[in-house]
């Protein structure tokens, strides 16, 4: 259902398009590309793409001043001014996508997260329990989110099912339904963002690694296939590697028996060939996810957003912020360049501060969908989906409060600071 146009507050001037283009590319030096990407994905717009904003310094004003809001219920709160100092000129911070988009943007109802996970706690090998999740996916996707999931519950090809299909189709039709489903989700100028997994151990892994390259229907999805400790031995040894499902069952209704080298081989080729699957060595995300600690209290890691930076735990989501490390080098490119750790350290501890600040704010996003949703005229009982969705979301926000801070410009560091990217003096500085 399209929202109706909010009015236009008193203190916003509207620019033209064009307009808009031609003061970002003043501001980006000319960078026309830089300009109208700009324009066109994160200035601040209403629901009727009205433009209000011709620069990214009214747009890191606009950040700052609601991060120093949220601030101020804190003790020794950065003031509006520190924080735009982080942000100005793109310099030391970078919010991605949704922060920089949605935070004090309220001219549009939207999340403020990049990433999302769903699954369901125990999920359900029926089609109502994967209508459900294709509900659910493009829910978030209309709230500007990319969202990840996994089909390892999804019975493998031929094995029974308790209906006039007598057997099931296995995973790949349910691979290009979620991947039309993301087709069909316009969000400002780009297009919703889908990451599909499934383990190793299940018996349709072959179909999964081979659905985009051999039948060209996923093209809505990214794939990623999830590795266990088990299957690369036996790679390494040449040996044979038991599928199964369920496919952490002890008594799993259906095995097979493959060659593991084999496998690999045709993930190497496909990666090689079309850049997928991508691979998540799976176990040993499990050993080093603090949240799977607590995976009795629904933290239990299941996937990962589309680009594969964060696990996640079913309908827990993720605000995405970028260090940029070229900036902490002073002196680039001449023979005194050096890093400076110090402004490091302590922009670090002030981005983390930052991100907590932003689940503040989604925080108040999400409680306004939920609000808009209880108001919308459809049936309950097809409200009730989403709504219980950005339930789920907001819960899980509130006891993980999950940040994303990571890192962007590392080649332009090494460069500045004279080290050859990918040379073991590069790598040793990196870590």
């Amino acid at each position: 259902m399209a929202q109706k146009s909010s009015s236009k507050p008193d203190n916003l001037a509207e620019y033209p398009y064009t307009e808009a283009v031609e003061k970002a590319k003043a501001y980006f030096k000319g960078d026309d590309l830089a300009a109208t990407v700009w324009v066109s994905k994160y200035a601040l717009k209403d629901s009727m793409g009205k433009i209000y904003e011709n620069s990214p310094e009214q747009m890191h004003w606009r950040i700052a001043n609601e991060i120093a809001r949220i601030e101020a219920k804190y003790a020794n709160p950065m003031s509006a001014n520190e924080v735009h100092g982080l942000l100005k000129d793109f310099r030391y911070l970078i919010p991605q996508g949704g922060p920089m988009t949605g935070i004090g943007n309220n001219l549009q109802i939207a999340s403020l997260s990049n990433c999302f996970v769903i699954g369901h706690r125990n999920p359900a090998d029926s089609y109502g329990g994967i209508i459900r999740i294709d509900e659910e996916q493009v829910q978030l996707m209309k709230r500007r989110g990319g969202v990840g999931h996994d089909l390892s519950h999804i019975r493998p090809t031929g094995s029974p099912v308790l209906n006039s299909a007598l057997t099931s189709t296995g995973i790949v039709p349910f691979m290009e339904r979620y991947s039309n489903s993301t087709r069909e989700v316009a969000q400002d100028g780009r297009r919703g963002a889908l990451m599909l997994s499934l383990s190793i151990k299940h018996p349709d892994a072959e179909n999964f690694i081979n659905a985009k390259v051999e039948q060209g229907k996923v093209t809505g999805a990214n794939v990623s296939i999830k590795i266990d400790d088990e299957f690369m031995h036996a790679v390494a040894g040449g040996g044979k590697y038991i599928q199964r499902f369920p496919i952490d069952s002890d008594n799993p209704m259906y095995i097979k028996e493959i060659d593991a080298r084999a496998l690999w081989n045709k993930i190497i080729h496909n990666a090689w060939k079309s850049a997928e699957p991508g691979v998540l060595f799976w176990d040993t995300i499990l050993r080093e996810s603090v949240p799977d600690c607590y995976a009795d209290e629904g933290f239990r890691t299941v996937s990962t957003n589309p680009c594969g930076e964060i696990p996640l735990c079913p309908y827990d989501s993720c605000r995405l912020l970028a260090i940029n490390l070229y900036s902490y080098v002073d002196d680039p490119f001449t023979p005194n360049a050096c890093f400076n750790f110090d402004k490091f350290k302590m922009h670090v501890g002030k981005a983390m501060r930052v991100m907590d600040d932003i689940i503040d704010l989604e925080l108040e996003k999400v409680e306004a969908i939920i609000e808009k949703v209880a108001k919308d005229p459809e049936e309950d009982d097809i409200r009730s989906v989403e709504h219980n969705l950005w339930k789920n979301i907001r819960a899980k926000a509130l006891q993980g409060r999950r940040t994303g801070l990571g890192i962007t410009a590392e080649g332009d560091m090494l460069a500045a600071l004279g080290l050859q990217y990918g040379s073991d003096k590069a790598v040793d500085f990196s870590v």
